[in-house]
């Protein structure tokens, strides 16, 4: 995969580079597959406890690549343009809920430029910090319109409908600082120690049960679009009574009367 890199900076983390540095990290249609690819891969993955997203270079992402993207292997040659679009459409939209329904925690460390995909993608993570260098650009009105796959679904329950309406209809970028003071990055860290911040939230969600994260990760997304709040606490319950049954929840709660690190082993 040379589109993507893939190491393990502490056990248990598994680091998702994009890696076309030469472009920005622009994603060719070859590169969408991939990441859908690994993280489908990774979402059954016991030994992967969260993952950190970024960039190479000096930019997380400046969206689709125009100028050398490549063909989606998955459009059929014979279909209309509008059955074509429907189907690129379709792979992409698959890439935020796939994110947000891993049961591993996701990472967005956004160095540089995040523009477009890239933007979307960083919103679609579980936490994401920036570092100062980092910009958001809304570059979808360059293909029509200020949103696309999830974008306005995404950026409203991160900021709020007000600021997520300017955004979207100005287009206007927002520099590291910004995102962290209206909620859309969890916060702005020195370019510097962009890595070792991602990797010491990555090791702070390891403290905690494999399954009691997997579940509580999922009845936060879930609980976002709650029909009431006794439908949000029946999920808590639900989950609190399967995690409760493991053996991992027993260690945790040893560990901690114990005071020492928990080990975890699955069961």
């Amino acid at each position: 995969m040379a589109n993507l890199e893939t190491d393990y900076p502490v056990a248990g983390v598994l680091r998702i580079t994009l890696n076309r540095p030469d472009s920005l990290n622009a994603f060719t249609w070859a590169m969408y597959q991939e990441l859908i690819d690994l993280l489908e891969e990774t979402s059954f993955r016991p030994d992967v406890r969260a993952i950190i997203l970024t960039g190479a270079g000096k930019a997380f992402c400046a969206g689709h690549d125009l100028r050398d993207g490549g063909s989606a292997a998955w459009v059929a040659p014979e279909q209309g343009k509008a059955q074509a679009t429907f189907a690129i459409l379709n792979k992409l939209g698959r890439i935020a809920p796939l994110m947000r329904s891993l049961p591993q925690p996701v990472i967005a460390a956004v160095n540089g430029s995040a523009a477009g995909v890239g933007y979307a993608i960083a919103l679609a993570a579980d936490l994401c910090l920036a570092g100062r260098s980092a910009k958001f650009v809304n570059a979808f009105h360059n293909s029509g319109t200020g949103h696309e796959i999830g974008f306005s679904y995404l950026l409203s329950r991160a900021v709020g409908s007000q600021r997520a309406a300017e955004l979207m209809l100005t287009g206007r970028r927002v520099q590291a600082d910004e995102a962290a003071s209206i909620g859309l990055v969890l916060r702005a860290v020195d370019d510097e120690q962009l890595a070792a911040e991602a990797i010491a939230l990555a090791e702070s969600i390891l403290e905690n049960s494999p399954i009691g994260i997997a579940l509580t990760k999922r009845t936060l997304w879930i609980n976002q679009s709650a029909v009431s709040l006794e439908a949000a606490i029946e999920l808590e319950s639900r989950a609190i009574f399967m995690s409760q049954t493991t053996e991992d929840t027993a260690e945790k709660r040893r560990a901690f009367f114990e005071k020492r690190k928990p080990h975890f082993t699955g069961r």
